[in-house]
């Protein structure tokens, strides 16, 4: 499958989601709304936090319990991403194949310069 086209089903999946249970609308009136940029990323936020606790304690997920906890809470931020990149029509997929490009291409992500005084070691 095409990068672009699996990052348009999956924006599509996530988003048509979160607005099908909801989470794009007001809940009194239920008429649809843009939620705030900054509430969906810390809501992204804590997904990676979660991730992290659970790497952390070496947990097993809650709700899946045959998964890793850090794997569950990894597809919930990426989950959380395409849902705030269909509510306000990003195109994160053709990025990620793009900045993919350019990184290969970054001197500062060159082994050798990262091996350097001063260089990338993270």
């Amino acid at each position: 499958m095409d990068t672009l086209v699996g990052g348009e089903i999956l924006t599509r999946a996530c988003h048509g989601r979160a607005h099908n249970n909801g989470w794009w609308h007001d809940l009194k009136t239920g008429e649809q709304v843009k939620r705030p940029i900054p509430e969906c990323l810390m809501l992204i936020v804590t997904e990676v936090a979660e991730a992290m606790e659970g790497h952390r304690k070496d947990l097993m997920d809650d709700h899946l319990t045959d998964r890793k906890m850090l794997e569950v809470e990894l597809a919930d931020a990426v989950i959380r991403i395409f849902d705030l990149a269909g509510g306000y029509d990003l195109d994160v997929a053709g990025a990620i194949v793009e900045k993919m490009t350019y990184n290969d291409n970054r001197a500062d992500h060159k082994i050798e310069n990262r091996a350097k005084d001063g260089g990338k070691k993270i």
